[in-house]
């Protein structure tokens, strides 16, 4: 497939004080591709909405909620409008430089990825919180051995597809488990990530950093449950939802599903403690 056209989808949700300049590092960033920007504002109260609507044209669609439903809600209504050939998460604050795209881009130019991560392990490294980091590289390991892949950064923001690996998926995470979600929903599709070294440069939580420890919960629950369940597409699958595979494609060994029946008991246990 020859690749012209990149979506990128931006979830805002009250970043007035970044929008603007995120949007022009976009608008600028150096490839080779028609760029498509579809922001959707879910439903911000700082003003978002007004700088928004200073920037919507010149390649930026703008999309709003009507009330606040979380980053994955988002993410899907981008979705719903993305047409390109390949398909872009992009924050909206300023943790994520524009300017990586291009190594994200070369590995499925090169025809060598379908998918591919930036992971922020690998690469330049600023203002991590300590908690923030311990708790990324564990739900990075959970992933890894419940689906049997060696990821270094799971919940990256940077994840870029050919839009074929994720045509027909049902996404219906609304928060921020949209990230458990969709790496174990590609994984189970069978398709390798490859992960590219990115710069990140982390906001604290006075500076907008919305993710706290408890959404390491939602997303260890969101690992497991989409490890047990039991329709999942193939490779190559233009739908989410297939008749039973095979046995073979389904058989999950009795130690991943009980490590799997316990990692879930103890998360709903450590966050009815934490309530």
């Amino acid at each position: 497939m020859l690749y012209r056209t990149l979506s990128v989808m931006v979830p805002v949700y009250n970043e007035c004080a970044t929008v603007e300049e995120i949007l022009g590092r976009v608008r600028a960033a150096p490839v080779p591709l028609e760029v498509d920007v579809i922001v959707v504002d879910d439903a911000s109260t700082d003003g978002t909405d007004k700088v928004l609507a200073t920037l919507a044209g010149s390649g930026v669609r703008v999309i709003a909620h009507e009330r606040n439903m979380g980053k994955g809600a988002a993410i899907r209504t981008a979705l719903r409008h993305a047409g390109g050939d390949l398909v872009l998460i992009q924050d909206a604050d300023l943790e994520y430089d524009p300017d990586d795209w291009p190594r994200l881009l070369e590995p499925i130019l090169k025809r060598k990825a379908a998918v591919v991560y930036g992971s922020r392990f690998t690469g330049e490294r600023k203002n991590m919180l300590l908690l923030h980091r311990i708790g990324n590289r564990f739900l990075s390991l959970v992933t890894n051995v419940l689906y049997s892949s060696t990821l270094s950064d799971m919940e990256t923001c940077y994840k870029l597809f050919d839009r074929r690996v994720i045509a027909g998926m049902v996404v219906v995470s609304n928060r921020f488990d949209f990230e458990p979600e969709i790496a174990a929903k590609v994984l189970r599709r069978g398709y390798r990530v490859d992960e590219v070294p990115i710069s990140y440069a982390g906001r604290e939580p006075e500076e907008g950093k919305k993710t706290t420890w408890r959404d390491g919960f939602g997303a260890m629950r969101a690992l497991v449950k989409f490890r047990l369940a039991r329709e999942y597409p193939s490779r190559g699958s233009p739908q989410t939802r297939l008749s039973p595979p095979n046995s073979s494609e389904t058989e999950v060994s009795s130690k991943t599903a009980s490590m799997a029946s316990a990692m879930i008991l103890a998360t709903e246990r450590i966050s009815s403690l934490s309530k």
